[in-house]
């Protein structure tokens, strides 16, 4: 069912996981109302225990440690029950985008570059995009991640990059329970910044500060085991020992502050990295690229999970220092914040320069998660195969993966190499989207996703397009030069290496007779260059290459007019468009 039906796998687990937030929901309340009456019963004793302080001593001892019992009970019953949420609504959320309802996803329109290879052109981000339809990271540095992957144009190690999707796609619940853990991180503090402050940080405390706390709580036992048989009759004792701590104390407090308001910004990051790190640890990978990112975080001693862990602890150790009673008997008696700080700057001393490459897995496995989530949301698509020579693309039923199902019309499209497509077609007949369907399938098949057909051989490529110019005030420069300047960017980057060139009506910004010129004489060069790609034009001129260079092939999308309404078929067909729609378009809408 996991395979072949992940709208039903889905519905399982959404109605599962409701039910143990009911679950956990009831355990909550009943354990807030356990500790209201422990409160009331403790108090009560207490009083009536008045004068006889000894007794007083040992029931507040006692009341405590059930308190604090009973609070960690109902600390972890708030951390699962949020845990069951994020998952509630993680498969809620998956049974939405299966219906196509994604718009209110995060664009990813901060990662648009009109200056890369064909990010802006085929909608990899922006409303309606592939990102905001993938998209399932839950970190800000996952979610970068991501980009970076949709935006490499990578043809090395592909299989790898495979075979590590294919092995998360099989994981379901792995995936969605480290998604469900990483979206309870609230990070105030970007990742980068956590990593240079740990990087700069300056440590303050002297190297007897490790025993020094030990060796005044010990003394502090003491003196109060005395004072309490009566072997020190003067309880005043107690006070001086105090103010004695508290001096000690003082002496560090404006460092100890700064390290503190510092902490308290990170301290929830580094409890839910320790959670995810756990996660990745404690998991089987059999891929090498997943085995090789595991690797990153072991150590020879303890794994970095705990290590996250440790840090996490003395973070909220320190934070503890809030509470004003805490704080003055704690540091008067134990010089815990002297303790807990140290402990923070021994961490950072061994492990600040591991830290950067902890974060990195943590962000990688968020980002293949949501790769291995569209694989195991697409049982129907298929990883091409891929091969050295020969086709760039031989695919069968190939289709926009974006597209409903029940209307995506799909084709069959071999693509040898150095073979210059030159499509044509009426207005709305599909050329576009064929366009950015290539195109899409190239991006893909580099990123190490299945594909959207029925069977696909892949020779990899790099892509580069060039369909959506626009002119910039800014820059100062007209359409028709942005155009130009895009065009001579293709040719210098196809001196170099091999691309896959996708282009979309070219020289939109000069006169019909210019652009026919202009038009020819680019694709020429592109055919002398031993390019491989496609143009679209409205240009039926253009197609008459076709008898002159073997390398180029006139495909079309017709239109028709039936009962004096516009039929499309949007189907890939050999040959040179005849019927264009423009003037009955115009007819059909009374504008002319």
């Amino acid at each position: 069912m996991a395979n072949k039906e992940p709208q039903l796998y889905y519905k399982a687990h959404l109605e599962q996981y409701q039910q143990e937030v009911k679950t956990l929901q009831k355990r909550i309340t009943l354990l807030s109302i356990l500790r209201t009456i422990l409160f009331l019963v403790a108090a009560t004793s207490i009083y009536m225990l008045y004068p006889h302080w000894q007794l007083i001593a040992v029931t507040a001892f006692i009341s405590t440690i059930a308190f604090v019992y009973l609070l960690s009970k109902y600390t972890d019953a708030k951390a699962k029950s949020a845990l069951y949420k994020a998952l509630v609504e993680s498969n809620k959320e998956e049974l939405k985008i299966a219906a196509k309802n994604f718009q209110h996803r995060a664009t990813g329109n901060e990662f648009q570059d009109a200056n890369h290879n064909y990010s802006l052109d085929i909608d990899v981000f922006g409303r309606g995009s592939f990102f905001q339809y993938i998209n399932r990271t839950a970190t800000k540095e996952g979610k970068l991640k991501l980009a970076e992957a949709l935006k490499a144009n990578l043809i090395l190690d592909i299989e790898k990059r495979q075979a590590a999707i294919k092995e998360l796609a099989q994981k379901p619940e792995w995936r969605q329970f480290y998604a469900a853990n990483a979206s309870l991180v609230k990070v105030e503090t970007p990742a980068k910044h956590i990593v240079d402050w740990i990087k700069n940080y300056s440590p303050f405390l002297p190297k007897f500060m490790r025993w020094l706390p030990l060796a005044f709580a010990v003394m502090s036992v003491l003196i109060f085991a005395a004072v309490y048989i009566e072997v020190i009759t003067s309880q005043s004792l107690l006070m001086y020992w105090l103010a004695s701590g508290l001096a000690i104390t003082g002496w560090y407090v404006k460092r100890i502050n700064k390290l503190a308001l510092n902490s308290d910004k990170v301290k929830d990051t580094f409890r839910q990295y320790a959670v995810l790190l756990n996660s990745i640890e404690n998991e089987t990978f059999q891929s090498p690229l997943l085995q090789e990112q595991q690797q990153k975080i072991k150590t020879d001693a303890l794994e970095a999970s705990q290590i996250f862990k440790q840090l996490s602890k003395a973070l909220d150790a320190l934070d503890n220092r809030n509470n004003i009673i805490g704080a003055i008997f704690g540091n008067g008696f134990f010089l815990n914040d002297i303790k807990n700080s140290y402990k923070v700057e021994r961490w950072i001393s061994t492990y600040g320069t591991k830290v950067f490459q902890w974060f990195e897995v943590v962000s990688f496995f968020d980002a293949y998660n949501t790769l291995g989530n569209f694989s195991f949301n697409h049982p129907e698509f298929t990883y091409p195969k891929l091969v050295s020579k020969g086709n760039v693309i031989k695919a069968e039923h190939l289709g926009h993966p974006m597209l409903d199902t029940k209307k995506r019309v799909d084709s069959n499209v071999t693509i040898n190499n150095v073979q210059f497509f030159i499509v044509t077609g009426a207005n709305m007949a599909g050329k576009s989207t064929f366009l950015r369907t290539i195109a899409l399938h190239i991006v893909m098949a580099n990123v190490g996703l299945p594909v959207c057909a029925s069977s696909s051989e892949y020779c990899p490529i790099k892509l580069i397009t060039s369909m959506r110019t626009s002119d910039s005030l800014t820059d100062d420069s007209s359409y028709f030069f942005s155009e130009l300047t895009r065009l001579k960017y293709i040719v210098d980057a196809i001196e170099g290496q091999s691309y896959f060139i996708v282009l979309d009506e070219i020289l939109k910004g000069t006169n019909s007779t210019d652009k026919a010129i202009g038009s020819r004489k680019f694709v020429e060069k592109l055919v002398a260059s031993q390019a491989t790609g496609i143009i679209a034009t409205h240009d039926l001129s253009l197609c008459d290459i076709e008898k002159e260079l073997k390398a180029v092939s006139n495909y079309y999308f017709d239109a028709e007019i039936i009962n004096d309404e516009l039929y499309f078929d949007y189907k890939l067909k050999n040959g040179v468009c005849k019927n264009m729609n423009a003037s009955f378009l115009l007819r059909k809408m009374n504008i002319v």
